[in-house]
């Protein structure tokens, strides 16, 4: 199995549709993670439109799709979808854009990972750690910060935070692993132009970063 992982698209169309095209999704074998983020840039509903059709196509099991901060605020705070330039095309509460938004999940787990937008509450007394489950509140979930790093019981794959800012280099827009049990893979595509595709796989047990040029092993941030 393939687990791959996409987030904070932003409402860029074309770079979200140059990272599927690193994915095989008509494989049996594939599953792949939104972390969440889709919305508030140019193309947001053209992004929202691609999305939905993949997990109306593919399943949502196949196609995991988890709430951003971003679509937070539309489901909680009754903001609106916005694109370039505040132009708003949102029909309102009935829209089938805000149901499939209230539909997302906080996270996704398998028995080895936590796929999440920001973050969980990490308990790191011994025996409590399970309790991130149901001890993390929404606004950890989906706008942890500062990001955390170091040992946790399993491994966490988020967003949220961009990478530069984690890896404290301004030109890095890559993956961050911070060699313990942290996976960060905001892009910051509204500078960089790309979206990291980060792919775990089940039988050899390593994460890769999926690029133009192949698959690369995800090694430590130095």
């Amino acid at each position: 199995m393939r687990i791959y992982a996409i987030g904070d698209i932003h409402g860029h169309i074309n770079e979200l549709n140059t990272a599927l095209s690193y994915i095989d999704l008509d494989d049996d074998n594939t599953i792949l993670v939104f972390l969440g983020d889709y919305i508030h840039g140019h193309d947001s509903y053209a992004v929202l439109d691609r999305v939905m059709a993949l997990q109306e196509k593919y399943g949502s099991e196949k196609i995991v799709t988890l709430m951003g901060n971003h679509e937070e605020t539309v489901d909680v705070y009754g903001h609106e979808i916005s694109e370039g330039d505040d132009v708003v095309r949102d029909a309102g509460d009935d829209s089938p854009y805000r149901k499939w938004i209230h539909s997302l999940r906080k996270y996704y787990k398998t028995d080895k990972q936590i796929f999440v937008h920001a973050g969980i509450l990490e308990v790191e007394e011994e025996g409590e750690e399970y309790l991130w489950e149901s001890g993390t509140p929404d606004h950890i979930f989906y706008g942890k910060y500062p990001p955390q790093t170091g040992h946790f019981y399993m491994d966490i794959i988020a967003g949220h935070t961009d990478t530069a800012t984690i890896s404290g280099d301004p030109n890095f827009h890559g993956i961050f692993y911070d060699g313990a049990s942290h996976y960060y893979i905001d892009g910051s595509v509204c500078e960089s132009g790309e979206i990291p595709v980060l792919m775990y796989d089940t039988d050899n047990k390593m994460y890769y970063e999926i690029t133009p040029k192949g698959m690369e092993e995800v090694r430590p941030y130095s």
